[in-house]
């Protein structure tokens, strides 16, 4: 269930679309004038705003730029405005499309026409309710890959060339294929590419192939229309169309069923989907990187992978080293880590001595970064101000 709010001083018009809009399922507020709806903008977050361009006191155009541009006046410390991501659809007489296209110019969503038309009004709430929710996503796996730490650090010679590969490709179009054992940074290095693109303004979707049943695998990566399965009780996008614009990153793609492959090839081919249930053909623009621990050629020789996808995706191939692979940037890591659990966890920042760090670079590391970090976290909480040599010997 959506928030909506309605800003409009005609009564007739706010009951109207109160009333489709509760009909849809939606928690929607009205506000009889400019003022009001700025107001309750600023006290709650909507997922959607609709409002009139000509009311008294304060029109439209106002509420629009206050919404979207400065904090509120009336903001305690100048806090932002909470429904400033909201998309804000306005509406307008005949006669004013052109202050309409004025308002898309300063942000708003989209427009509708008086007199108000049924199905207009469902398809603009509809698309501007899953373009908020597509905006949400993408903000927040940027958050959750900046907590992560978007860094490649180390100074060896195999991190430097994947450094040097990714700098290269990031501006291109081109497909790339990421390989290398778990844990390794596969999806640290898709991200990279992806920030570096063209495309980084637009989003970056990303599908765990393994996590995702082999029966619902098609459906997630190309959506479905409603009553197609059980369980299908309204239309939805795929992870191509989410992605449309921006970077579709298919991790483990190793573990995609070989019915799942077959309609991969095909949106790479054509660049277009079909959704489960449908006939009807989508254009999508996407570029798609994929990762995988597996080795693709012994799957293709067993059967398991398809030889002409696996061509599709390899344009570009960048293999991730294991941690054994460069031991010579532990140092490094583990001052990272300790900086970022140090920071984390509140504490005073611990130090590594000499000795702790070359007991590290002596251990093997079959789960590579992800299990370094775990050792230092480790380390850092259960060792004193300084981790010694016996330390790691008694924790790691």
């Amino acid at each position: 269930m959506a928030k909506l709010l309605i800003i409009d001083d005609e009564r007739g018009i706010r009951n109207t679309l109160r009333e489709i809009l509760a009909d849809e399922g939606h928690e929607v507020d009205v506000a009889e004038n400019g003022k009001q709806g700025l107001e309750m903008a600023h006290a709650k977050a909507y997922d959607l705003i609709f409002s009139d361009i000509k009311m008294p006191e304060m029109d439209g155009m106002e509420v629009l730029e206050k919404i979207k541009g400065k904090p509120h006046p009336t903001s305690p410390q100048g806090e932002e405005m909470e429904s400033a991501e909201s998309p804000i659809v306005m509406i307008t007489g005949h006669g004013d499309i052109e202050t309409a296209v004025q308002a898309l110019k300063m942000g708003a969503y989209d427009f509708l026409l008086k007199p108000l038309d049924l199905n207009r009004i469902l398809i603009t709430t509809k698309n501007a309710l899953e373009s908020k929710s597509l905006r949400q996503e993408t903000k927040q796996l940027r958050k959750k890959v900046a907590a992560k730490g978007l860094q490649m650090i180390g100074q060896s010679a195999a991190i430097t060339r994947v450094r040097e590969i990714i700098d290269k490709v990031a501006p291109t179009e081109a497909r790339v294929l990421i390989t290398g054992p778990n844990g390794t940074g596969k999806e640290v290095v898709a991200h990279m590419i992806h920030s570096l693109s063209a495309r980084a303004n637009g989003p970056m979707v990303e599908v765990n192939c393994a996590a995702i049943p082999s029966e619902l695998i098609e459906s997630e990566l190309f959506g479905h229309m409603k009553g197609s399965f059980t369980g299908a009780v309204k239309d939805r996008a795929g992870k191509f169309e989410q992605a449309d614009g921006g970077t579709l990153f298919l991790d483990e793609i190793g573990d995609m069923s070989l019915a799942a492959q077959t309609k991969v090839l095909r949106a790479l081919q054509e660049s277009e989907i079909t959704r489960v249930g449908s006939d009807k053909a989508i254009k999508v623009n996407v570029r798609v990187l994929a990762a995988t621990n597996k080795d693709l050629q012994k799957e293709i020789a067993a059967g398991n992978f398809r030889e002409d996808l696996f061509h599709r995706l390899n344009v570009i191939p960048i293999h991730v080293p294991s941690l054994n692979e460069r031991l010579e940037d532990i140092p490094l890591l583990v001052d990272y880590f300790a900086d970022q659990i140090c920071a984390e966890q509140g504490i005073a920042l611990k130090s590594f001595e000499p000795d702790a760090i070359k007991a590290l670079q002596g251990k093997q590391w079959t789960g590579n970064i992800r299990q370094l970090r775990n050792v230092v976290e480790r380390l850092i909480i259960l060792a004193g101000a300084k981790i010694t040599k016996e330390d790691v010997e008694a924790y790691a």
